[in-house]
């Protein structure tokens, strides 16, 4: 089985989280000439309030606002793993389908949500990120881990850094000056989730967070990472 190569895979809770968490960086890297995969763990049927809408219904709405800001990000693959949203859980199947995707996208970066946040955090985020670790290391690595999949072809792959979204201890700052206006219109894709009034307090929300993370740096606005290398 011949790999589909990619740069950066970008591995998502739910539609959208990527487009606040890094798609201002994505533009930037797209601009670059760097290919961006998305992996979209659920299809974030739970996230509404709506009381009329049907789960089903707003799943299929989610995914083709998922793939349209992909598509105005330059985003090469959006690949839909289709898990019930909020029942992530760190099994060995979801972490399998994590490996099988490194090792088919073969990146050298890999994009997620920082699980170690305290307090108030979606446990899909949390779930997502743990798995996304552990699943970069040592298990896409290692043929011996999961031989069926060696078998199919997939060869172990080594991913080199690992970038966390809305971390704490944030220690990597990627310059969004440029994109800052991609990433909202990215974000505006999302029109189930930030449509109607909602936008302008959000806009005005993710412009301070950007300043504020620029504030040290020699740039204007930036997306704040954790970043963690891979040496072994």
């Amino acid at each position: 089985m011949a790999a589909t190569k990619a740069d950066i895979m970008i591995v998502s809770p739910h539609p959208d989280d990527s487009e606040f968490g890094t798609a201002g960086s994505v533009a930037r890297w797209v601009k670059e000439g760097k290919e961006v995969v998305y992996v979209i763990c659920t299809c974030g049927e739970k996230g509404t309030g709506d009381l009329e809408v049907k789960p089903e219904d707003l799943a299929k709405t989610r995914m083709k606002e998922q793939q349209a800001a992909a598509n105005l990000l330059g985003v090469k693959e959006v690949v839909f793993l289709g898990y019930e949203d909020q029942t992530l859980e760190d099994t060995p199947q979801f972490r399998k389908e994590l490996v099988r995707w490194i090792r088919t996208f073969q990146p050298e970066i890999l994009v997620t949500a920082d699980p170690y946040r305290r307090y108030i955090w979606h446990r899909d985020h949390r779930i997502t990120g743990q798995v996304v670790l552990d699943a970069a290391f040592p298990y896409a690595r290692d043929h011996l881990s999961y031989p069926d999949l060696y078998e199919e072809g997939l060869m172990p792959h080594k991913v080199k850094e690992i970038l966390l979204w809305a971390s704490e201890d944030p220690n990597y700052y990627s310059d969004i000056s440029e994109t800052f206006e991609t990433k909202l219109a990215a974000l505006r894709c999302h029109e189930s989730q930030v449509g109607g009034h909602h936008f302008p307090a959000i806009e005005q929300w993710l412009r301070q967070r950007a300043e504020d993370a620029a504030r040290d740096q020699d740039f204007v606005l930036a997306e704040a990472f954790h970043r963690a290398e891979i040496l072994w």
